[in-house]
């Protein structure tokens, strides 16, 4: 069977298993706007309605309207021209949503910027994407700075009061974002939404990061397919995000499909089981994605079986560590209530905007958590999945693994600045995804492993080519090696095997250097070895480190 036929067929099988209720087609709640334009339009139909909560903080649509459009202002001000890159180096904080607004309105292109990133990590993504202007926190504007220098960046806005200092970097100019508040807004949008809006950045399992190419076309299709396949369409959205806005993951649960949807987000900078119980009573909670260990902290606290929780009907888990089960479905519920369901959240990537194939409606007798994991359910409206021969293309028979493509309108234009990559990530329309899984008999998607090489730490992904090219630049590291282990509470570990150059340098030493250098989840344990196993062809065998690994993870506790 041609792969025309077969892809109709597993959407004839998928069809006769989707639950009702569930739209097959995309539906746009107010039409094909730009993101920015939403917002302008519930701004006119609810103006007093909570589009963002932080804190004692709450910005309604008609504030949220305004204030964003001063910040697109202040660009064209400043001769930040459409398609120049501008850096958000924030956490999840209202500000990140303003800037991440008003930037696409100026037509400029948005770059979330990890605030855990260090110095090389700093610089390589400034200077690759070639942000022009960066804002970031005042505990973080002299690290920021001192990276910037060594970039394009000609301008950083800080989130610093009146009294605060700001730091002085020669060839950057520094300024205060209270500056920006009293811009003149923008009034008329950038409205194409096909140009380029995000570069999303990526690991890979070869070179350093690289930004994926979105547009708001990505993600305006994102926010209402992804809505429609959990079935929030029509409702009221209330989403709690702790997920980091910075991560493509958070930029959707954050931002695009509350506000696009009409609803309101609601900030958190770090989990706390009785904070979040507290803004799920206050305002009304409905949608949020977390750690099973998180949901587990919530129905741990005394008295919980007293709140009411009865809003919070759409609880998405991540089961980075700790799985959810059966056992854990039922607890949730019943102190909760029977109307809120615990189930994974979604399958996707950053080069496809992440919500790609959702569980939803599949819990019935817990279908989705009693068969082979990890079950992933079916596409969103709009998306195709099928799975092939990784040699061939082939199609996969049902049951039968492979590698795992998407086709969608979220798949992303191409890698920035890299068309060799781009080329070989997409093919004729399909996102060649390098992950492995199968279709069962129903066209439901089950995913067996992600590339090969990544580290998840903590559900964060960790690239051992990236880490091994930092650690490769220590001026007494010759030869380097990742690989992981695993382990109990992060769920794995890296672990550097390193090959010196002449000098005596302790691997202490080199953990400590790699902790200047790269965020603390990245950061891999380290053993000095004197060979490493070899192919015939002169390549580092990892898979005979793996063993060593464990022993070097189980020795440092």
């Amino acid at each position: 069977m041609d792969l025309t036929d077969h892809l109709a067929e597993i959407r004839r099988r998928q069809e006769r298993v989707r639950p009702a209720g569930v739209p097959r087609e995309v539906v746009h709640p107010l039409g094909e706007l730009t993101v920015p334009e939403y917002v302008d339009a519930w701004a006119q139909r609810r103006p007093d309605h909570a589009a963002v909560v932080h804190d004692d903080v709450t910005i309604d649509y008609r504030a949220l309207a305004d204030r964003h459009a001063r910040w697109a202002g202040w660009l064209r001000s400043k001769g930040v021209a459409p398609g120049e890159r501008v850096g958000v180096h924030l956490g999840n904080v209202p500000e990140f949503v303003i800037a991440f607004l008003g930037t696409l309105r100026a037509g400029c292109v948005h770059v979330p910027v990890n605030p855990m990133f260090q110095h090389a990590e700093l610089v390589h993504e400034l200077d690759d994407s070639g942000a022009s202007v960066v804002v970031t926190s005042a505990a973080l504007a002299e690290r920021l700075c001192t990276a910037a220098a060594q970039t394009q960046v000609r301008t950083v806005v800080v989130l610093a009061g009146e009294g605060d200092p700001l730091p002085s970097v020669e060839g950057v100019e520094v300024v205060r974002w209270s500056d920006t508040v009293t811009a003149e807004p923008l009034a008329e949008p950038a409205r194409d939404l096909d140009a380029l809006a995000a570069l999303n950045y990526t690991g890979g399992t070869t070179g350093l990061p690289k930004g994926c190419e979105h547009t708001q076309r990505h993600m305006v299709y994102t926010a209402v397919s992804g809505a429609g396949a959990n079935g929030l369409a029509g409702e009221e959205i209330v989403s709690l995000c702790f997920i980091p806005v910075f991560w493509i993951a958070g930029e959707d649960l954050g931002i695009l499909i509350p506000l696009v949807m009409g609803g309101t987000t609601v900030l958190l900078e770090r989990w706390d089981a009785a904070d979040v119980v507290d803004l799920v009573e206050r305002h009304r909670v409905t949608l949020t994605a977390a750690t099973v260990e998180s949901y587990l902290d919530i129905l741990a606290l005394p008295g919980i079986e007293e709140r009411d929780l009865s809003s919070f009907t759409a609880p998405m888990a991540m089961s980075f560590i700790r799985k959810l089960t059966p056992e854990v479905r039922r607890q949730w519920s019943q102190v909760v209530g029977p109307g809120s369901i615990l189930r994974e959240g979604s399958y996707g990537m950053t080069e496809s905007h992440t919500v790609d194939v959702v569980p939803f409606g599949l819990h019935e007798d817990d279908h989705d958590l009693l068969t082979e994991p990890v079950f992933c359910g079916l596409p969103v409206p709009g998306t195709d999945v099928v799975v092939v021969d990784p040699v061939t293309g082939a199609p996969m028979d049902f049951g039968e693994s492979g590698e795992i493509l998407l086709r969608s309108p979220s798949i992303m234009t191409g890698y920035w600045r890299n068309p060799e990559a781009s080329a070989e990530q997409l093919r004729d329309g399909w996102l060649h995804t390098g992950d492995t899984g199968y279709l069962d008999e129903d066209g439901c998607l089950h995913y067996l492993a992600r590339s090969k090489d990544m580290i998840k730490v903590k559900g964060m992904s960790v690239f051992p080519t990236e880490v091994e090219m930092i650690l490769s630049g220590h001026p007494e590291v010759a030869s380097v090696a990742v690989v992981p282990a695993e382990d109990e509470e992060t769920g794995q570990r890296p672990v550097a095997f390193v090959g010196l150059r002449a000098a005596d340098v302790s691997a202490a030493e080199l953990e400590g250097w790699a902790r200047e250098q790269m965020a603390g989840y990245k950061v891999p344990l380290v053993e000095v070895v004197t060979d490493f196993p070899m192919t015939d062809t002169g390549k580092i065998r990892k898979a005979e480190l793996l063993p060593r690994a464990q022993q070097v993870a189980a020795a440092r506790g």
